[in-house]
């Protein structure tokens, strides 16, 4: 009997796969209620779990002295956490923390891995993933040293928004400087001046985008590189790594 699984729990990275492989992977999960601000792992730490998110959102956070940190990636229903053990490594090298509440299938490391090794198909998706998400730290890390903080803060709205699936969620001002390695203030002034434009509407941590076109163009150019191209398809994975400058070659089925 086929798994239904409704499109609210739905991860478009391993909905991608074949059906029976998709279903294998449902049956040995669990469905779990990730909360905002949750700590999934940390530097050093053992990998206990792999999350692929449905409608959450997980910030991967670089740290430096004194408990600062600064957003390197973003993960969403497109995506996994947990991609260090398909190289071969047990621990995390970052902070990945949920930026977004909502579900997400975890399955046990183990479990993931012994999948991960005899479903060969399995393997290559994440392999295309792999390298879609080292482009998004590669184009991040650009971003935060070239672009000016109004167009950042606009990429970062998008992205939330992307994964969000919905106009209105929660950020706030602080938890934004952390993110984007700004001060509090500079974010207020940004975040004003959209919605001065009448992009966005914030009040209180409440952050509703109120002009996705406005938005888009408000934007610098590091998010249409990101997502020129729906990632959960092996052709528009090759698009977008074109468009980020990669090298692309077909993989045979």
């Amino acid at each position: 009997m086929a798994l239904a699984v409704s499109t609210s729990v739905v991860n478009r990275l391993l909905d991608a796969l074949p059906d029976k492989v998709c279903q294998s992977i449902h049956m040995q999960s669990e469905l779990v209620d990730l909360a905002c601000g949750d700590l999934l792992s940390a530097p050093g730490e053992r990998i206990q779990d792999v999350y692929f998110p449905t409608n959450s959102f997980i910030s991967l956070e670089a740290s430096v002295n004194h408990g600062v940190s600064l957003e390197v990636a973003l993960i969403g229903n497109d995506g996994m956490l947990g991609l260090p053990l398909m190289l071969g490594t047990e621990t995390a090298s970052v902070v990945a923390r949920v930026q977004g509440a909502g579900g997400a299938w975890r399955i046990r490391a183990e479990d993931f891995k012994r999948i991960v090794r005899h479903t060969p198909v399995l393997r290559r998706e994440l392999d295309r993933y792999t390298h879609v998400l080292m482009a998004q730290l590669a184009q991040t890390a650009a971003c935060t040293c070239f672009h000016l903080l109004e167009p950042r803060l606009a990429r970062r709205l998008l992205m939330a928004h992307d994964c969000a699936n919905a106009d209105y969620f929660y950020l706030t001002h602080a938890r934004l400087a952390g993110i984007l390695g700004v001060r509090r203030s500079g974010v207020t002034t940004a975040a004003g001046e959209l919605q001065r434009r009448g992009l966005i509407h914030y009040s209180r941590g409440g952050i509703t985008i109120l002009d996705r076109e406005g938005l888009e163009r408000a934007a610098c150019s590091c998010y249409a590189m990101m997502h020129a191209a729906d990632r959960s398809s092996p052709d528009s994975q090759a698009s977008l790594l074109q468009a980020l400058g990669w090298p692309t070659k077909k993989m045979k089925a």
